[in-house]
């Protein structure tokens, strides 16, 4: 076997080894492992990776919740940021935008002077007057209103996120996929993700990134996992008495 032989065939070796070196940053590079350098939940199965998420979500101090919930009731946008015991944020419907803040059990709500002279199911509104008192203040709702109930539910992280995350329907994998800059491995349900996909990180801890919902009933993107932020109530002179039973939003 000759020298100049050997050469070439210690050339031809090396042909692949330089190939798989020069797509080392490809996703799909050579013998590696799609899950090297990621948290690893890709490799569990579509249902332990959902219980990942939400062991993940019930576990954090707080979060950012933004997106479009769609219902009967009609189209919301929320951009809210949420702790166990309150919130602040707004929520925009097709009226109007207004601000909502929660410290424990106590809820204001801040609007302009169209959302005041926004008329109920009566008929009946507050004056222009009025309105023009209560336009950018706050105003504290009071726990026996029939608003409480419905405005406090933007609020609670609990509950938002326990109802919002509902997957429907038999759960499988469904590739993988980014949210900003961070991998995410995506779970679906149903055939097509008609029932609802979840993006979960593949960094770090497997918080939810972005859902979504069910039958076209919006999407909502979940971020600043565990960052604080303040919380407190507004100060005396911002708030204002609304005197009556406030408008259904």
């Amino acid at each position: 076997m000759t020298t100049r032989f050997l050469s070439v065939r210690a050339r031809r070796a090396a042909l692949p080894v330089a190939l798989c070196a020069g797509l080392a940053t490809a996703v799909t590079a050579c013998s590696s492992d799609p899950d090297e350098g990621t948290n690893g939940v890709g490799k569990l199965s579509a249902a332990d990776i959902e219980g990942k998420a939400r062991t993940a979500a019930d576990g954090a101090d707080a979060v950012h919740l933004s997106g479009t919930l769609v219902s009967k009731g009609g189209s919301y946008r929320i951009d809210m940021r949420l702790k166990e015991n309150g919130a602040t944020g707004t929520v925009t419907s097709k009226d109007t935008t207004f601000g909502l803040l929660r410290v424990g059990d106590e809820l204001y709500l801040k609007a302009g002077a169209a959302f005041w002279t926004h008329r109920d199911d009566k008929g009946s509104g507050a004056d222009s007057a009025a309105a023009g008192k209560l336009d950018d203040k706050y105003v504290k709702v009071p726990s026996g209103d029939p608003s409480y109930q419905e405005l406090r539910g933007f609020t609670d992280k609990s509950a938002l996120l326990q109802g919002m995350l509902a997957l429907q329907g038999d759960l499988s994998k469904s590739g993988r996929s980014k949210v900003g800059e961070v991998r995410t491995v995506r779970v679906k349900a149903g055939e097509d993700g008609e029932g609802g996909t979840l993006d979960v990180s593949l960094q770090g801890t497997p918080y939810p990134l972005r859902f979504e919902r069910a039958g076209g009933a919006g999407v909502l993107e979940l971020g600043e996992w565990n960052q604080g932020f303040a919380l407190n109530p507004p100060a005396k002179g911002a708030v204002v008495d609304y005197g009556r039973k406030l408008p259904r939003t």
